[in-house]
C-alpha cells in the first residue's frame, strides 16, 4: 500500500479531537471511519472525500478534484482531490468539512454478517 504520509498525518492532526475516529487500511490507501462511516481517505498522493452528492458536480470544478471511479463506475458524492491542492490547512480543511458536513446524513455500509 503506498500513500502520502505526510497527507495522512495531516488529516489525522485534522481530525484528532472528533470523537468516534477510525482509521482503517482500504482502497490501497487509509481511510477514517467517522462515526462508523467512511468520510476521509489518503490513497497514494490525494485526499478522498465522501461528500453530498447534491454539490458533487460543483466540487469537480475544482482545480485538483476529480469522480471517485472504481471498476469504470463513477461514484457520485466521492471525490479524490490532488495533494497539490491542499498545501495549505486552509484548504484541507475546506475539503474535511465538506465530508464532515455530510458525515451525519451518510449511510453507514451494512456490515458483514459472520
Amino acid at each position: 500500500m503506498s500513500y502520502s504520509e505526510e497527507l495522512v498525518n495531516r488529516v489525522r492532526e485534522t481530525l484528532q479531537d472528533l470523537p468516534d475516529v477510525e482509521e482503517k487500511k482500504m482502497f490501497k490507501g487509509l481511510t477514517f471511519m467517522v462515526n462508523g462511516k467512511m468520510c476521509v481517505g489518503v490513497s497514494k498522493d490525494r485526499l478522498m472525500c465522501r461528500i453530498d452528492p447534491e454539490i458533487h458536480d460543483e466540487a469537480v470544478e475544482k482545480p485538483g478534484c476529480t469522480t471517485v471511479t472504481m471498476a469504470r463506475k463513477p461514484y457520485k458524492g466521492f471525490v479524490y482531490v490532488d495533494e497539490s491542492e491542499v498545501k495549505s490547512q486552509k484548504d484541507l480543511d475546506y475539503w474535511i468539512g465538506l465530508a464532515l458536513e455530510y458525515n451525519p446524513r451518510a449511510k453507514a455500509t451494512a456490515k458483514k454478517k459472520s
